[in-house]
């Protein structure tokens, strides 16, 4: 029960859409500083009071944007994303926070929207749902495994869903189940966790009529059965849904303007003085009570009525009615609240199901943690090919890194190899798990929903997927690391190779807790990546290869102490290095001439030699070097499970309280500078696109701009028709068959209606007949007047459709959304003022020309799927309009509103084509013919409906169907007739079809459609393309589009100028001022290759931006043929590059004269860092991004060539010990960034030694250090500080830099204009890699040979 509920929002309805340059304009600052000093709320709701016993059924109505789904939230506790609810709540003897703290699993919200693991079976996404809320106590001796069998199985044959029970669930990319399966498996799983409070908000959206009825009946029978409360809010209820209610709550506006019994309703308003239209249904009446255009006021009532919605609420509250209702209310409070008896009844009654009462979950821990990792183990398998490219990953970098350092010898030259494969080995774990990020924001939504459902607490998904990773993570890093170890020859014992992969293990284990936790504490995908790309630059910056703890910097040291791959590279140096005693192979002097020269005139320079001993100890080299001592391995290894352990709290913390996300779905973004809304973000009244919608319904037979063709002709009455259609998919069990014999027209001015149970195959057809399907084989015939289908209807110039999905890019306006369809689809020839002057007649005839300058990712249901039908209606179809569900998710005035619009299209002369859910039978009478669809696809009526449907039912009646009543609604009527949903019907009626003269009739019909067609002058198509516009029309749009986009993405931008400004100014500070002494030289060396890294972290938020753009096209625009896919790949590039350069003209103004480089060589520098290396990477991640289906498998494989190419740059491995690799030094790219920016940047310059760098050498008696190093340094190079001294010679490796460049890096100061055309070389081959990449792996769907026998038929 509740009394005076009111619902606070935390804001206004609208706002501006920020963009990059909103921090700069005035306006914003003084508005953020308006908001902080006086936050923006709103009433969503207020005044409302009633009471729902045990055994009731309650209806909510009202219009989408009323406050349904708030009402249903507020009821069902799930209040956290408002900013206050106040009033009194009460749940028979408990409180709100009672049942929040103890029992929120028993009071149940089934949400709108399908949010589902797509790679999970439809069995085992219940068995999941029902197996967290089952009883640990059952009857009859039942076990609980049993329970959850024999309920999973019980709600799938209950709601149809048996026969796919082992199909995916699936999404908009992944193929599953129908859009009205995957609505009744969301139903199921609320129903196998139903408690004594259920709220179901508009749950039979995307539900066929019989299956809706089916479904509230079964609620029914459960409410009366286990005397539960059922409360639903429905969009389109049909009459018999509606005498299943015991009471109705109609909400206007956020007031309450009725409450009670639902057989009174009618006449309460009757009595009002509203009248229902003709055979309008009493929810639609209702309804239509609360809308200003929709009413019909009774005659002699126009001046006594209630008009707005604060009238209604008030002359409800003072009606019978409404003291009736107090009075409920006040005996309902007397009766439970503070009553004893009752919550301890309920507590018992809790205790014996072994459920526990001060939980809200059922299930304890452990068992949660069990189900939860089953379901993680069944994602993973349902997803094998994300596994198998982490296992490929690892595999191929092991074999790159093995056989780069094959079989190094013991010897010192390659100390400094062993520790750069050590040290990568971890460094490519660690961001490997950066792919953690992308992949954890896909299900948190999914997260969020359980936790509401009290089916296992949040954390418990993450300590699950961590302890599932547990046994993945073993066996990859095991094979990683047997290739790695015994391809580099690392040192052959047991122990330290089971030490090697232990810490290689436990790295990466930790790592992806650091990466899941940071992923866990932000709320949106792209500043967790942001956050995840610092991380990445510090790990590798403090990693203590590169920059070793005893030259680090003081401000570095600390950051290493927070690096558990610095721990962790500590443990592996010393695990390797404690029993390698290595030849010294640096001797000075040595070679021609100091043969016999006795050990006491020479000098080892590997740090750690000792005098005369020509062997060095790796403890001393790699404690003097590193700072890193064997009895520190096991330190290091606590150090890290403190580590792993600290982060996996932090991960379970923030995945426990940081359920939500940033974007509030009731605030309705505008463009700035928008005349819709000003400066004090006045809301704006949602009827009003309303009232323009419905009026724009109306006949405007003078205003040929509507609804002629593109020519301003009328339209050349064409027939469209198709027979013997048949379509199968390839299945793991063979050919699926799809669509069975399929045979029908479309006539100009004629609206058809396609119809039939949920997954029979409506969208299928849809797609067969607008040439959508991408797979699969299809026979049969298309025609247009008897001709095969012309050129240009291939370009979708001919047809217009409308999906069943509202999928656009969105961060578009409606009005650039429906200029960018019109600039496209229509002919290039049509001006561009006459497009958009149809532009905003579509925006007037859809209603959103109040919302024209609104954001589109903003928008509600019903604007969404208004601005849908729009963007199709821009494109001006000729022949065919097709549409799937148009009406889904609208309220029945919605729907009627959209249904007369396109009857006042056909009959202009207009063909349409069209799938409708749950029609009245008023709405129904508005369609010509219908199309009625089984199981298996195939065909049970095609004809006219007739008047007052009466063709439609003769049939049925005259086939054996029992009659149907004069007040039943014939579209349920049929669907009942024929088995639609779960009922079964003992007739073929799909077999009676094709014995009937009706079949008959309409196969000699289409002959005479066809014969008609033959006459006329055959239709040529004057079309080469199979697009209305040339490329670069195209490419322009295309481009126009996304630089708007990103300006309206400021986190991406701003993202970007905060990786490039902390990167340089990092790696600036760290090589603060380098000097030209060897250990300087090699600084600058190391800020260069270090800064190569930031392309990683750029690259995951990259690839995660294209890859969602990219999806759009996917799944709308391919299928529209509104543009050529290169013109999307080019357009992609042009607009990231400005972005990129500039970001990275910030790099480099905060690293080159940081670091200390010479500003009269800055032009070079500049040109590389900022301008060729951001096309370079941009490019190159673009070619990633093309080939990977997900944002997360696009991480894998740019960490994975990442590695890869830093591997081959000559820096991690000299040149000179690449051996047979050096090839592949030839052609990696990074090494030409390297040589161009370090040669152009210090060649020429002399090398000053540092007293710690000078090598001492005593020569033998009577030689001076001139005499006694000449031969060595005539071939070795460098130089004497002290020529004439007979003693202590002081002695430098290096003379010049480009000594030291060459011999170690073979790097040439000479080649820094070849190296900058090579890198522009590989740039170009990246581009061309985009389009072969994107034309292979994601545009063709069929094989070389297969297409060309499909064009060879085609020919014939």
């Amino acid at each position: 029960m509740f009394r005076e509920l009111r619902v606070v929002g935390a804001c206004s309805r609208t706002s501006l859409q920020p963009t990059v340059g909103s921090p700069f304009y005035p306006s914003t600052f003084l508005r953020k500083i308006r908001e902080i000093r006086h936050p923006s709320i709103r009433d969503i709701l207020s005044g409302f009071e009633g009471v729902v016993t045990p055994g009731e059924m309650l209806l909510v109505l009202g219009r989408p944007g009323s406050g349904c789904s708030t009402f249903l939230k507020a009821i069902a506790n799930q209040c956290g994303e408002y900013h206050a609810v106040e009033g009194q709540v009460f749940y028979d003897a408990f409180t709100p926070k009672e049942i929040h703290d103890s029992f929120r699993g028993d009071v149940t919200y089934c949400p709108e929207d399908d949010i589902h693991f797509p790679t999970l079976t439809v069995n085992q996404t219940l068995s999941f749902a029902v197996s967290n809320r089952a009883p640990a106590t059952c009857l009859l001796g039942q076990t609980r495994k049993d329970y959850v069998e024999d309920t999973t199985t019980m709600l799938m044959k209950v709601l149809g869903l048996y026969g796919s029970k082992n199909t995916l669930v699936g999404n908009a990319q992944i193929q599953g189940i129908s859009g009205g399966e995957r609505k009744r498996v969301s139903i199921a799983e609320i129903l196998g966790s139903v408690g004594p409070l259920g709220t179901w908000d508009n749950s039979t959206r995307g539900l066929d009529s019989s299956t809706a009825l089916d479904f509230v009946r079964t609620l029914r029978f459960i409410t009366d059965v286990r005397r539960t409360t059922s409360i639903l809010s429905l969009y389109q209820a049909g009459e018999q849904i509606y005498e299943l209610f015991d009471k109705v709550c109609i909400i206007a506006e956020g007031k309450m303007a009725y409450f009670g019994s639902a057989k009174s309703a009618k006449g309460y308003f009757i009595d009002m003085g509203f009248e229902p239209q003709n055979r309008q249904t009493t929810p639609d009446f209702l309804v239509a009570v609360t809308d200003a255009n929709g009413r019909k006021i009774r005659p002699g009532y126009e001046n006594i009525v209630p008009r707005t919605s604060a009238e209604l609420a008030s002359r409800f509250m003072a009606s019978d009615l409404g003291h009736q209702n107090r009075k409920a209310i006040e005996q309902r409070l007397e009766q439970c609240v503070g009553n004893h008896e009752h919550k301890q009844a309920y507590l018992s009654s809790v205790t014996t199901e072994g459920a526990t009462t001060t939980s809200a979950y059922m299930t304890s821990i452990p068992h949660q943690i069990k189900t939860v990792m089953k379901r993680r183990l069944q994602v993973i398998v349902g997803n094998k090919f994300e596994l198998f490219v982490q296992l490929t990953s690892q595999v191929f970098q092991a074999i790159f890194m093995g056989t780069v350092f094959l079989n190094v010898p013991n010897d010192t030259s390659t100390y400094f190899s062993r520790g750069g494969i050590l040290f990568f080995s971890l460094f490519f774990s660690a961001i490997t798990a950066v792919a953690e990020v992308p992949a954890l924001f896909l299900q948190r939504p999914i997260v969020l929903r359980h936790q509401k459902a009290a089916l296992h607490y949040p954390f418990i998904q993450s300590l699950a997927h961590t302890i599932v990773d547990i046994p993945i993570t073993l066996v990859i890093q095991l094979v990683f690391a047997v290739i790695v170890y015994f391809l580099v020859g690392l040192q052959r014992s047991a122990a330290q190779f089971f030490i090697f992969y232990l810490f290689i293990f436990l790295t990466s284990q930790t790592m992806k807790s650091l990466f899941r936790a940071i992923a866990a504490s932000f709320k949106t995908r792209l500043s967790a990546i942001a956050v995840s790309g610092v991380f990445v630059l510090l790990i590798s910056l403090s990693g203590g290869y590169t920059i070793p703890w005893p030259i680090a910097p003081k401000g570095l040291r600390w950051i290493m102490w927070l690096n558990p791959v610095w721990w962790g590279f500590g443990s592996l140096l010393v695990n390797e290095f404690h029993t390698l005693h290595g030849v010294c192979s640096t001797l000075v002097p040595q070679g021609p001439g100091y043969e016999n020269i006795s050990l006491v005139n020479q000098v080892c320079t590997t740090v750690g030699s000792q005098p005369g001993d020509l062997l060095v100890d790796g403890n001393i080299y790699v404690g003097l070097t590193f700072n890193f001592w064997y009895g520190h391995l096991w330190r290091n290894f606590g150090v890290i499970c403190a580590f792993y352990l600290g982060f996996l709290a932090v991960l379970l913390v923030a995945t426990e309280y940081n359920t939500s996300s940033d974007f509030d779905g009731a605030v309705v973004l505008f463009k700035q500078g928008s005349d819709a809304i000003d400066g004090n973000a006045k809301a704006l009244h949602e009827e009003e696109g309303d009232i323009e919608f419905r009026s724009g319904c109306q006949p405007k037979a003078a205003d040929p701009l509507t609804f002629d063709s593109p020519d301003g002709n009328i339209m050349v009455p064409n027939h469209f028709t198709w027979q013997h259609l048949q379509y199968e998919v390839p299945t793991e069990g063979g050919m699926k068959r799809l669509l069975d014999d399929a045979t029908g027209f479309v006539a100009p001015g004629k609206l058809t209606v396609l119809m039939g149970g949920s997954g029979v195959g409506k969208t299928t057809l849809l797609n067969v007949l607008a040439q959508r399907i991408g797979a699969g084989v299809v026979s049969g015939g298309l025609f247009v007047d008897g001709e095969p289908l012309p050129i240009d209807f291939e370009a979708q110039m001919q047809v217009g459709y409308c999906q069943q999905l509202d999928t656009h890019l969105p961060n578009a306006t409606i009005r650039e959304a429906l200029i960018f369809s019109a600039n496209l689809r229509q002919p290039q020839s049509v001006p561009h003022a006459e497009k958009e002057a149809y532009v905003g007649k579509c925006l007037q005839m859809c209603g959103l020309e109040a919302y024209a300058d609104a954001i589109v990712g903003s928008l509600g249901v019903e604007h969404r799927k208004r601005t849908t039908i729009a963007v199709e209606l821009a494109a001006k179809p000729k022949l065919l309009l097709f549409l799937d569900e148009p009406t889904s998710g609208l309220d029945s005035q919605s729907a009627w509103a959209i249904v007369q619009f396109l009857r006042e299209l056909a009959d202009h002369g207009q063909a349409i084509l069209c799938t409708i859910h749950q029609p009245s039978a008023e709405l129904f009478q508005v369609f010509d013919r219908l199309l009625l669809l089984h199981k298996g696809g195939r065909t049970v009526y095609f004809g006219d409906i007739g008047e007052n449907s009466s063709a439609m039912l003769n049939y049925f009646e005259s086939n054996g169907a029992p009659r149907c009543g004069p007040d039943a609604n014939p579209a349920e009527y049929m669907l009942d007739v024929i088995g639609a949903g779960a009922t079964v019907s003992t007739t073929d009626w799909c077999d009676v079809w094709k014995r009937s003269s009706e079949a008959t009739q309409l196969q000699v019909q289409i002959e005479r459609i066809h014969k008609h067609g033959h006459t006329r002058p055959r239709r040529l198509s004057v079309r080469k393309s199979v697009f209305a516009t040339s490329w670069s029309h195209q490419f322009v749009a295309l481009t126009q589009r996304n630089f708007r986009a990103y300006w309206r993405a400021p986190t991406y931008i701003r993202t970007k100028f905060l990786l490039n400004i902390a990167g340089g100014l990092l790696m600036g500070l760290t090589f603060f001022q380098a000097n030209n002494s060897l250990q300087g030289t090699q600084n600058k060396l190391f800020s260069i290759f270090l800064g190569l890294v930031l392309c990683v972290s750029l690259g995951h938020q990259l690839m995660a931006v294209y890859i969602d753009i990219r999806i759009v096209y996917e799944i709308r625009e391919r299928s529209s043929r509104m543009y050529h896919w290169t013109a999307l790949v080019m357009s992609q590039l042009v607009v990231e590059l400005p972005w990129n350069i500039t970001s990275a003209a910030m790099f480099f103004f905060c690293w080159y004269w940081t670091v200390g480089y010479p500003t009269e060589r800055a032009g070079y520098t500049f040109l590389m860092i900022s301008v060729a290396f951001p096309l370079y990477y941009t490019t190159l991640e673009h070619a990633i991004a093309s080939m990977a289906p997900t944002a997360p498998i696009a991480s894998l494989y740019l960490v994975t060539l990442f590695i890869f190419l830093m591997i081959f740059d000559g820096v991690i491995q000299p040149f000179i010990e690449l051996n047979w690799w050096k090839w592949m030094y030839r052609v990696s790219p990074f090494a030409y960034i390297i040589e161009g920016l370090l040669g152009q940047a210090i060649g020429g310059e002399a090398i000053t030694c540092s007293y710690t760098e000078l090598v001492r050498v005593n020569p033998p008696e009577e030689l001076t250090c001139g005499k006694y190093m000449g031969p060595f340094m005539e071939f070795a190079g460098g130089y004497l500080t002290n020529p004439e001294a007979a003693e202590g010679c002081q002695y430098c490796p290096y003379k010049t830099a480009d000594q030291y460049m060459y011999s170690r890096f073979n790097i040439k100061d000479s080649d820094h204009w070849r190296n900058l055309g090579i890198v522009f070389g590989f740039v170009a081959f990246n581009i061309i890699a985009v389009f072969w990449f994107t034309y292979f792996m994601r545009i063709r769907t069929v094989g070389v040979f297969t297409s060309l026998r499909q064009k060879l038929t085609r020919g014939t």
